[in-house]
C-alpha cells in the first residue's frame, strides 16, 4: 500500500507541475511547416549498403593512430588473424555500436527523415539505430552510456554535421570484426555526412578516443544508394542463429538452443 501511495502522489505531483505550465507544451506536436522543411532537406531516401572495399584501402591509407601501450594488442590481433585465428569482436551479440556501425559494417542501412530527426535503421542484431536530434537540443549533461551513444546534428548546407557522446566503454574501436579495441571511455565522435552524386553518401568522421588513440583519427566511409525496386533492409535477429525451431507438446512453435560444445553446434544423434 506504501508503494502505491507514493506512485500515486508521484503522478498527482507530475500533473500539477505540468498543469502549472499553462499552455505550453513539453513535446509540442510538429507542424505543417515542420513537414515541408523535410523537402527542402538532401535526399537520402532509400536503403544504403557500405562501400566495402573501400573500407579495406581505408584501413591502410587512413592508419588508426593507436597509443603505443595498445598497440602491441593490435599487433597480435592483426597477426591471429592474418595466421587464420581470427578473434572474433562480435561474436556475443551485443551490438555493434559506434563507431564500429559506420566503420566496419558490410550491411545495409536506411535513412529516415522526420521532423527534428534523422533516424538511421540498420539490417543487423535487431537493435541498430541511431537517432541523431536536429531540433537544437544540445547533450544531456550526464548522458546514460548506450552502445550509440547520444547524438546531436545540424545542417551546414546539404551536410549533416553530428556530434556523438555517451557511447559505452564497451563500444569497439574497430577496423575489422577481429581488429579493434574498446573505447575504454571519453569516446567523441564528430561526422560530416553528404551526397557525392546522387548515388553516394560520404561520412566523413574524426574519432576522439582518448584511452585508446594518440590523437584524432580522422577517415571516412562510402556507401551506396541501392535504387533496385522493391530493395529493403531485412530482419537480423543475432540469437536466431543458435536456436532451432521446435514444437512443445501443446503445438506450441517456440526457439530452442541447439547444443554447443567449445562454441560449435553438437551434431544431432
Amino acid at each position: 500500500m506504501d508503494i502505491l501511495r507514493r506512485v500515486l502522489l508521484s503522478t498527482a505531483l507530475t500533473v500539477a507541475t505540468v498543469a502549472a505550465a499553462g499552455e505550453a507544451e513539453l513535446n509540442p506536436a510538429p507542424s505543417a511547416a515542420d513537414w515541408s522543411a523535410i523537402a527542402r532537406l538532401p535526399d537520402w531516401s532509400g536503403v544504403w549498403t557500405p562501400f566495402v572495399r573501400d573500407q579495406d584501402r581505408r584501413i591502410k591509407d587512413d592508419p588508426t593512430p593507436w597509443r603505443p601501450e595498445v598497440a602491441k594488442q593490435i599487433a597480435t590481433m592483426e597477426a591471429d588473424e592474418k595466421a587464420g585465428r581470427p578473434r572474433g569482436l562480435f561474436i556475443d551479440c551485443l551490438p555493434e555500436g559506434m563507431p564500429s556501425w559506420m566503420l566496419i559494417t558490410h550491411n545495409a542501412f536506411e535513412v529516415l527523415f522526420t521532423p527534428g530527426r534523422v533516424t538511421l535503421l540498420g539490417e543487423m542484431d535487431g537493435n541498430r539505430i541511431r537517432r541523431i536530434y536536429t531540433d537544437g537540443r544540445g547533450h544531456p549533461p550526464d548522458p546514460d552510456p548506450t552502445f550509440h551513444g547520444h547524438s546531436i546534428g545540424h545542417w551546414e548546407g546539404t551536410t549533416l554535421v553530428v556530434d556523438t557522446i555517451g557511447v559505452l566503454p564497451q563500444s569497439w574501436v574497430a577496423v575489422s570484426e577481429a581488429v579493434g579495441l574498446p573505447n575504454n571511455g571519453g569516446l567523441h565522435i564528430i561526422e560530416r555526412l553528404h551526397l557525392e552524386g546522387p548515388e553516394r553518401l560520404y561520412d566523413e568522421l574524426e574519432i576522439i578516443a582518448p584511452k585508446v588513440l594518440a590523437q584524432p583519427w580522422k577517415t571516412t566511409r562510402i556507401y551506396f544508394r541501392q535504387r533496385a525496386r522493391k530493395y529493403d533492409i531485412v530482419e537480423g535477429v543475432c540469437l536466431q542463429g543458435g536456436m532451432s525451431s521446435r514444437q512443445d507438446e501443446f503445438g506450441n512453435w517456440l526457439y530452442v538452443p541447439i547444443p554447443q560444445e567449445d562454441g560449435n553446434p553438437v551434431p544431432p544423434k
